[in-house]
């Protein structure tokens, strides 16, 4: 089967992936997936911290199979009870006053950018500049690959949609200089995923939403990657103890099924009026009823505990790791269930390799760091599982 797949790929599919990973899987439970061929892997990347329950969660696909019982999608003209219901729920645990609902985490960056340049359009003031951070990443549309600062993504796609500006991450003294009169908002990811799982400074976070405050500037958080559990917290920013204007969330929402998120206070969430914004399939019924149960059971289960706990157990085993491979391993970054282990560049790439070749399910982020977004449902034997096959493949390496 997977031979016919590559062949189908490569004739009928933009090759906008290259040559995958050559594994194709039919089904999964829990923290394992299955391959065509049977082969077991053990998923410790969670489909890029999107799957937060696992796989084939039984009271996730049972809400699922539910609501396509009933309805799974009518339009934005009509009222939609889970729209509200799932709004209502990230309002009630959260900061935000107010959220919209998109299909992906790309688009709900495009709605915060959107909703920070109309707050000021429509108070008459000229701001329509924003700041983000280099290595950041904040999506593939054209908007978003202008925020992103990252050349690799921008290089191919010039002249940028104009009136974003990168700064160097955790230089506070660059951002403080980077403000103007023109600047509406101030976007980071508190910790960069993409690039290695970078964390932001807790006294940096802070300084930035002073200098919001002080500035009259929007603070946004692109939180589609450590939001709904991840960190050990809901969202990412309840770790720092700093509140944005507007934030984003995606990925682990749906649990798989496609869902983002725009949430804002209500001061700027009021800028956004009929006509100036909106979305098809954005906060269907069924997309919503994901998100709703994903909430639940997160609840429901003490997974965010769950994802703090073993957060700290896995960092703990991998500092162990780290002492007895420190010619291998450079550094081990985390927070919760979000981690970086750094390792020499010139192994990286194989250990990366023989990992998946053992049946292990990770992702390598700016060259040399392996990054771990497993299921929040893992346990200990799940971790000590990882760190034994990490010790051997190091010590084969």
């Amino acid at each position: 089967m997977l031979d016919e797949v590559i062949a189908l790929d490569r004739k009928y599919y933009m090759n906008t992936f290259g040559d995958r990973l050559p594994v194709c899987f039919t089904d999964g439970s829990g923290m394992k997936l299955i391959a065509d061929n049977g082969k077991e892997y053990y998923d410790y990347l969670g489909g890029i911290a999107v799957n937060a329950l696992g796989h084939g969660h039984p009271r996730f696909i049972g809400a699922l199979k539910n609501q396509l019982d009933k309805i799974i999608h009518t339009s934005s003209l009509y009222y939609i009870e889970n729209q509200a219901k799932l709004a209502k729920k990230l309002v009630e645990s959260t900061c935000a006053d107010k959220v919209f609902f998109a299909n992906s985490g790309a688009e709900a960056n495009e709605g915060a950018f959107k909703l920070a340049k109309i707050y000021f359009y429509k108070k008459g003031i000229e701001k329509n500049e924003i700041i983000t951070l280099d290595k950041s990443f904040h999506g593939r549309t054209l908007a978003t690959v202008a925020a992103t600062g990252q050349e690799k993504y921008q290089k191919p796609y010039k002249p940028l949609t104009p009136g974003f500006i990168q700064v160097e991450p955790n230089n506070y003294e660059a951002m403080e200089a980077a403000v103007t009169d023109k600047t509406a908002a101030i976007m980071i990811e508190l910790i960069q995923g993409e690039s290695g799982v970078h964390p932001m400074d807790e006294e940096y976070v802070q300084k930035l939403r002073r200098l919001c405050d002080e500035k009259g500037i929007l603070l946004i958080f692109d939180e589609v990657q450590t939001g709904i559990g991840r960190t050990g917290h809901l969202f990412a920013h309840q770790m720092y103890g700093v509140y944005p204007d507007i934030f984003t969330a995606a990925k682990a929402l749906g649990g798989g099924i496609p869902i983002g998120a725009v949430c804002a206070t209500a001061e700027v969430a009021s800028a956004f009026e009929p006509g100036d914004h909106g979305t098809t399939f954005g906060g269907n019924p069924f997309a919503t009823a994901a998100g709703l149960a994903v909430l639940n059971i997160l609840e429901d289960e003490n997974l965010i505990e769950n994802a703090n706990k073993m957060g700290t157990f896995f960092k703990e085993k991998l500092l162990k790791l780290q002492s007895k491979h420190s010619d291998k391993i450079t550094e081990i970054r985390s927070a919760g269930l979000l981690i970086g282990i750094e390792l020499k560049t010139e192994i990286a790439k194989a250990v990366f390799n023989k990992l998946f070749n053992d049946g292990f399910l990770t992702s390598l982020c700016g060259g040399n760091t392996i990054r771990i977004a497993p299921p929040l449902i893992i346990n200990k034997l799940d971790i000590e599982l990882f760190v034994s096959e990490l010790d051997t493949v190091l010590k084969e390496i």
